[in-house]
């Protein structure tokens, strides 16, 4: 009997951490579209009265009711990213394209270690690529093209051995482009259109940030 006890107890330990995880989540995702102009309303039904956000559009859960999917791309949404999305640390997929969004790139984003796709293209971000994207080992496609980064692309993301695909054309980005680990495999055509951004970078004979 007591074996049992134990048992029940343990299982109700797992569920309110789980709804605890999951409200956490939902909190997040809440105070992030208290950031976002909505003109069409695509997140009316992200209510932060229900359990957790798995109900919401545009929100998918794995079995777990953890967020592992935001799909808002082509939504007519603007305002900046906020560190919120930190949060949605069982996150795999970040789908945020084509919208208005302005603002820089959250330094926060490195915390997702789960992430498999970053797309953020063709909105309005400004500033620099945030060097802790480097810490996103499960990436395997990073598209911040159209927009309007500057600074030049970090070093560290060579780092990432897992990244099948990456395009930043059409920012503003500076100095070389890297060579080593992912980047000896790219094509040219995903860095084309930055006026400032010199070709790949002669190892020892010019500084990686040379024009920025």
């Amino acid at each position: 009997m007591a074996a049992r006890f134990a048992a029940l107890a343990a299982l109700l330990a797992l569920a309110a951490a789980t709804a605890r995880a999951s409200n956490d989540e939902g909190d997040a995702l809440y105070a992030l579209r208290q950031r976002f102009r909505d003109p069409n309303g695509v997140l009316q039904s992200w209510d932060p009265t229900l359990v957790n956000p798995c109900t919401w559009f545009h929100v998918t859960c794995n079995q777990a009711s953890r967020v592992e999917r935001l799909d808002l791309g082509n939504s007519n949404i603007s305002g900046s990213l906020g560190p919120e999305l930190g949060r949605l640390v069982n996150l795999k997929y970040l789908e945020l394209y084509r919208n208005n969004f302005d603002g820089e790139i959250p330094k926060e984003l490195g915390k997702l270690k789960n992430l498999i796709s970053l797309d953020l293209y063709a909105n309005k971000l400004t500033g620099e690529i945030p060097k802790s994207l480097s810490k996103l080992n499960s990436l395997r496609f990073m598209r911040l093209n159209n927009n309007k980064l500057t600074g030049s692309i970090p070093r560290e993301l060579a780092k990432l051995s897992n990244l099948k695909v990456i395009d930043l054309s059409n920012n503003d980005l500076c100095g070389t482009i890297p060579v080593d680990g992912p980047f000896s495999t790219f094509p040219l055509r995903s860095f084309e259109n930055n006026s400032r951004l010199n070709g790949p970078e002669l190892q020892g004979l010019v500084p990686y940030d040379s024009g920025c």
